[in-house]
């Protein structure tokens, strides 16, 4: 059943691109955006990840943590989030493969990747937000704004 407003994010540990252990239910008390995308080093994925961190102000403002999941190891995340100069975590869900973003309905099994699904979830656990474009569209940065609204 996919999640709706009002449920409880389902927590997770995953490694960040640095090698350390990032436990959902750990942030609690801060907002969490968990930007879902397919792979490091494509173009649209790329793209995207670098609208994030030229905005990431607008994440601030809601006091707002950001976290980059896809299927990638851990190792080349930190490649890609060097050569990008990325400013926010990317998270590793390689093992169990996208186990998380299949909790997350966010997991398509025939590519073996996630696709581009986004979840705000609010200071308590409970996800406030959500919204998803097919893997060939970008996720246009006023429904990020939209959704970290819903914070509000």
């Amino acid at each position: 059943m996919a999640l709706q407003i009002g449920d409880e994010a389902p927590d997770f540990t995953l490694i960040d691109h640095t090698g350390e252990a990032i436990t959902l239910s750990e942030l609690r008390g801060r907002p969490v955006v968990l930007v879902f995308y397919p792979a490091a080093f494509t173009g649209r994925c790329t793209g995207e990840l670098c609208s994030i961190r030229d905005e990431l102000a607008d994440f601030e403002g809601a006091n707002a943590l950001v976290f980059g999941i896809s299927v990638d190891t851990a190792a080349s995340l930190g490649v890609f989030h060097e050569q990008e100069g990325l400013t926010f975590p990317l998270l590793s869900d390689f093992w169990p493969h996208g186990a998380v973003a299949q909790a997350y309905d966010a997991f398509l099994p025939e590519r073996g990747v996630a696709t581009r699904a986004t979840y705000v979830i609010d200071s308590d656990g409970r996800i406030a937000g959500h919204f998803r474009v097919s893997p060939s569209e970008s996720r246009d940065m006023a429904a990020y704004k939209e959704a970290l609204a819903q914070l509000a």
